[in-house]
């Protein structure tokens, strides 16, 4: 496989959050609940919401967790390993989705409660991709890269996984623990090498 080296790619740090199931949005907020947006994320099918729900966590209670939306087939809770360092739990760094085997957790709403059985993952490092620009890029689902990020912290991100579909836009998605890492807050700039 042949890459462009000079990819410059934007990217985002991603703290932790939450995307819930029709069902269990009604269970948590009330029946019929629909979530509002708060503000418009980087990749065009996700918001951020108004709404927030409390975690537990093992022995560690999180408070005010961000929902993104919209609704998924599965609920699913995205924290960093500082997020759960006290929590004598220790999920699984997975894809987004790919929940099987995953650790569980209870979440808090203002209508109720569910508890998971599985659902709580540190998000593997990813790279969101649109299809026309992947053709361009020759980068496919499943690719695995290597991304250097510049400055006062200079890192390389490697075993970068490449996620391809039509509504992507390009961005690396970091945890908040490689973010720091990075020297980067919120939003950077990478490379692919």
């Amino acid at each position: 496989m042949f890459i462009n080296k000079n990819i410059k790619i934007p990217v985002e740090v991603s703290a932790r959050h939450c995307h819930l199931s029709k069902g269990d949005l009604e269970k948590l907020f009330g029946i019929n609940y629909e979530l509002e947006k708060l503000k418009q994320l980087f990749q065009p099918s996700d918001f951020a919401c108004k709404e927030t729900v409390d975690i537990q966590i093992g022995d560690k209670k999180i408070e005010k967790v961000r929902i993104v939306g919209p609704t998924r087939e599965q609920t699913q809770v995205e924290v960093s390993v500082t997020d759960i360092v006290d929590s004598g739990v220790l999920p699984p760094i997975k894809l987004s989705g790919d929940l099987m085997g995953t650790a569980s957790v209870v979440l808090l709403g203002p209508k109720g409660a569910i508890s998971l059985n599985e659902g709580l993952i540190v998000a593997l490092r990813h790279i969101h991709c649109a299809t026309d620009e992947a053709k361009k890029l020759r980068l496919k689902t499943g690719d695995i890269v290597s991304v250097k990020i510049e400055g006062e912290r200079q890192i390389i991100f490697g075993k970068v996984i490449v996620r391809v579909r039509d509504d992507y836009k390009l961005c690396l998605h970091l945890d908040t623990d490689e973010g720091n890492a990075a020297g980067i807050n919120k939003i950077g700039e990478g490379q692919i090498v």
